[in-house]
């Protein structure tokens, strides 16, 4: 079952993509990004009135939220602070960037975890994960390639600055959600519900500071139904993968193999409904990407 679960939050994840590209285009980004966690936020408030009105109803069925003190609540807002970096950053190189470069160098987490792990612990990664590494590599140098051809310059575009920076913060709040949940103990649909709550907070706080006051002089925003389904695809992508590791003997390796398959999904929504371009060129150079998170995740 975790399996198909894992399978399940992928198809979703690439749907979110999909979805934030739509919502982009030529429209602002910050109340974009605002909505879209506040419509993701109104999914999980429920849940946690339920969870303090009936417990036991909410524990049958498997949507119980606990309560936390204010240092779990603090935990989580750290959380959410830097995963609004992440996404700020991640959201504006979307924008500008077609999706069929943008996810691809957003599914690179796996290199820079090895990559952090060889710099910094002194690992040393298996032969199976030299190879990982070294096929990402490649395959990232083929996208520049294919960049170039497209008025994109890898070593220079700052668009693509961003969302590798974005990957790497988003890097380290999965290696923050691993402490939140295995030493600090906090129920996964815990950290799911404050953070979406904590989102709205922040990302309010920088609309009304930044976009707010300037928007006359910046990309006027254009609400789309897309919007919405940002957060949604968001919530039911995270749901499943936070099930999926639930079950008992199901596999991290495995799942987020499956989480990183997400961008086949994006990169077929970029040549269908965007009409991008080369996507034969980017095709091979994906499934490079693929084979190289495969091998470094599965050998661990």
């Amino acid at each position: 079952m975790w399996l198909y679960l894992g399978v399940f939050s992928a198809l979703f994840l690439g749907l979110y993509d999909i979805s934030k590209k739509h919502s982009l285009q030529e429209n602002a980004v910050l109340p974009v990004l605002f909505l879209s966690t506040v419509f993701a936020a109104a999914l999980m408030v429920p849940e946690i009135i339920l969870s303090r009105l009936s417990p036991e109803y909410m524990t049958k069925v498997g949507f119980y939220i606990p309560a936390i003190p204010f240092t779990g609540h603090l935990h989580i807002f750290i959380k959410s602070a830097i995963v609004s970096a992440a996404w700020l950053l991640s959201y504006v190189a979307l924008k500008n960037l077609p999706i069929s470069i943008a996810a691809p160098i957003a599914a690179s987490g796996p290199l820079w975890v090895l990559l952090g792990a060889i710099v910094f612990f002194h690992e040393k990664p298996t032969i199976l994960q030299y190879l990982g590494l070294g096929m990402m590599v490649a395959s990232y140098y083929l996208f520049s390639i294919i960049g170039n051809k497209e008025g994109i310059r890898f070593r220079s575009d700052k668009w693509v600055a961003f969302i590798l920076l974005a990957t790497l913060i988003g890097t380290c709040s999965a290696l923050y959600d691993k402490f939140l949940i295995q030493n600090l103990k906090y129920s996964p649909l815990v950290v799911q519900a404050w953070f979406s709550i904590y989102l709205v907070v922040i990302l309010g706080a920088v609309v009304l500071a930044f976009w707010l006051p300037q928007r006359k002089n910046h990309t006027p925003f254009v609400w789309r139904w897309s919007i919405p389904l940002i957060g949604v695809f968001l919530i039911i992508a995270d749901f499943a993968y936070f099930r999926a590791i639930s079950y008992q003997g199901s596999l991290i390796a495995m799942l987020s193999t499956l989480r990183c398959s997400s961008i086949v999904v994006s990169f077929l929504g970029g040549a269908i409904l965007f009409k991008e371009m080369r996507i034969t060129h980017k095709a091979f150079a994906l499934c490079g990407i693929l084979l190289g998170v495969f091998l470094i995740l599965s050998s661990k």
